[in-house]
């Protein structure tokens, strides 16, 4: 059985400091019996981020598109595993009103912190809630799962403005929040990659050994899952680095990146 003091040494081996910003993804059937569930591991991180945030994506992509483009910040249930289910809905969560990667942040300053996301035109916008994750060196947990879940790296993606990444054509959609205000985006433009058949994210596992070469990435366990914790400043370096030199596209079917592009 985890309990919070299992959480609390895992964060404390990757060097997490009571005052970061963190981000999770998991698959919690890989992990074993967690005490109190989702909502224990929820309040073990939440005690243990005391004087920082805590951010759990709540995605909708699967659900908001251009057949239902609508995001109901109290009703839209995520498309993503159990914990973004649990975290959607908590009263003490703050759910941003990104239409399709919104997410749920508890600690102080949350409100302010997810402000604007109804503006967002991408999934990951320069200046939003994820982008600024490397401004504040914040750290990305992957629990039993690798780096085809590690959305930040959409971040970078935006960030270096990778061709081939979004659908040109947008769509607008209706945004309602908790009080029942409602906001249309300009369109929005939803992941798409040409010359692939699944999304592109499948496909960010090729970084893995850049990402550990360059110390962005460190392991542990919880229970029986093995868990990547990821900073994000270095996991951006590194694969800027990498698109420096790349003449080609490595996000495109599964391949080896070269060492000479990113050491």
């Amino acid at each position: 059985m985890i309990t919070r003091s299992d959480v609390f040494t895992l964060l404390e081996s990757f060097g997490i400091s009571r005052n970061d910003v963190v981000t999770i993804h998991s698959a919690l059937r890989e992990v074993g019996p967690i005490q109190g569930g989702a909502d224990g591991l929820i309040d073990a991180l939440k005690e243990y981020l005391c004087d920082g945030l805590l951010l759990i994506p709540t995605h909708t992509w699967a659900n908001v598109n251009a057949a239902n483009p609508h995001f109901d910040v109290r009703t839209t249930i995520p498309c993503i595993g159990t914990l973004a289910k649990v975290a959607a809905f908590r009263p003490d969560a703050v759910r941003s009103l990104h239409p399709t990667h919104s997410m749920a942040v508890f600690g102080k300053g949350a409100t302010e912190y997810v402000k604007g996301e109804e503006l967002a035109t991408t999934p990951a916008p320069m200046g939003g809630a994820l982008s600024r994750l490397y401004e504040l060196n914040g750290k990305v947990l992957l629990v039993g799962v690798g780096h085809e879940r590690n959305t930040y790296l959409h971040a970078v993606d935006e960030r270096i403005d990778r061709p081939n990444r979004l659908a040109p054509k947008g769509f607008s959609v209706t945004i309602s929040d908790a009080d029942g205000n409602t906001y249309a985006t300009e369109d929005f433009h939803p992941h798409a990659t040409e010359g692939i058949s699944c999304g592109l994210s499948e496909y960010y596992r090729n970084y893995k050994q850049a990402l550990d070469v360059t110390g962005a990435v460190q392991y542990g366990w919880l229970g029986n899952a093995l868990v990547y914790g990821c900073d994000c400043r270095k996991m951006t370096d590194t694969v800027m680095r990498i698109w420096a030199h790349a003449d080609k596209d490595v996000c495109i079917g599964i391949q080896d990146i070269p060492k000479e592009w990113y050491l």
